[in-house]
């Protein structure tokens, strides 16, 4: 075989090695390209929430995510609004953990879940507000914080299934109630066995949109 004729059969072997080793790396990239997107992709907020009442404001509005096998999980991040009282308006902000254990369905587009819980911190966003006893009060004064609370509640949720060929917002809209405490007010409850359910339970209504 002349030296020509095995140069050429090596440029057409190397020719065919390289064919899967290029395929096999685009492969990598598109497979890396797809869990970058699909990361992202779960950053974006499934629904929008808007409440009434709760102890995070008289008004708040907020988005979403919703997770776990049957998306009985949701994480809510919210901003409240406090109107202008004895004081100037104040804005809020809020954290919230959902946890809805079963869902029954009561027709085809309508069900209820019977039982809605979790908790929820929020701030209010004003320097009025503090963490940190200030240095003005005696030492051990306050015993807590007036910026942060930590809160509790109980409810029920009833949704219904938009016809999504004519909804042009959302799939599904969810009304709700829920029932709460916060941890003072818990403490309080404790401490004063005159107090009344009413003067420690807080009753908070809300519409969630479900988008995605």
């Amino acid at each position: 075989m002349k030296w020509y004729d095995i140069k050429k059969l090596h440029y057409i072997i190397s020719f065919f090695l390289l064919i899967p080793f290029n395929a096999d790396a685009q492969s990598k990239y598109e497979r890396h390209v797809e869990r970058y997107q699909s990361a992202w992709q779960k950053l974006i907020p499934k629904y929008t929430k808007l409440q009434f009442a709760g102890s995070m404001g008289l008004l708040s509005a907020g988005i979403g995510w919703d997770y776990g096998k049957q998306h009985q999980w949701e994480t809510d991040v919210m901003l409240g609004f406090v109107p202008h009282y004895s004081s100037k308006s104040k804005a809020t902000f809020t954290l919230k953990q959902n946890f809805m254990p079963w869902k029954v369905d009561l027709g085809k587009n309508l069900s209820i879940e019977p039982l809605a819980c979790g908790l929820y911190i929020n701030t209010v966003l004003s320097e009025d507000f503090w963490v940190k006893e200030p240095d003005r009060y005696p030492h051990g004064y306050y015993n807590f914080s007036t910026k942060i609370r930590s809160n509790i509640f109980v409810g029920q949720r009833f949704t219904y299934n938009l016809d999504t060929d004519k909804a042009k917002m959302a799939r599904a809209i969810t009304l709700f109630y829920e029932i709460g405490t916060s941890d003072l007010y818990i403490i309080s409850a404790f401490g004063n066995r005159y107090l009344k359910p009413e003067d420690y339970l807080h009753l908070s209504l809300g519409v969630k949109l479900q988008i995605l």
